[in-house]
């Protein structure tokens, strides 16, 4: 049970990290909103949908090293490029790449994969939507 709680814990860690952008996004719509300047240009529409993509780039960065010190912590690796790797591949889906985590700690990797998979989904989400909205303002016969 102790693996599972550590992943639980690293999961709800990589929520608040995630929350970031998210309100970055939110932040930066709305003063663009107010300051008329929302889907004003294809090169601000542009700019904007970067720095957003940016910002989830960061987060799943920032959240692949969270996972890979838990698993320096738990003793599954010595050294954090090797525990980033293999983060890397467990976040990703891509797979392990050959290292294989003991028994005791083999839960953490599914419980990443999983999280990955919906913090992914979480960015997806995101930046449709910025870009919908982007287009919608830029475009007024898109507001149906």
């Amino acid at each position: 049970m102790v693996p599972l709680a550590v992943g639980i814990i690293a999961f709800v860690s990589t929520l608040f990290v995630h929350l970031l952008p998210l309100g970055a996004t939110v932040a930066i719509v709305r003063r663009g909103k107010r300051l008329g300047i929302e889907g004003a240009s294809l090169w601000i529409n542009f700019a904007t949908a970067a720095l957003i993509i940016l910002f989830a780039l960061v987060a799943h960065q920032i959240e692949i090293a969270l996972w890979a010190v838990v698993f320096v912590i738990c003793g599954e690796f010595h050294e954090f490029g090797t525990a980033y790797y293999h983060s890397a591949g467990n976040y990703t889906t891509l797979g392990s790449g050959g290292l294989i985590m003991s028994s005791t700690w083999r839960l953490l990797g599914p419980l990443e994969a999983a999280n990955g998979t919906l913090m992914f989904g979480v960015s997806a989400a995101m930046i449709f939507t910025l870009v919908l909205r982007l287009a919608q303002a830029r475009f007024v016969d898109l507001k149906d």
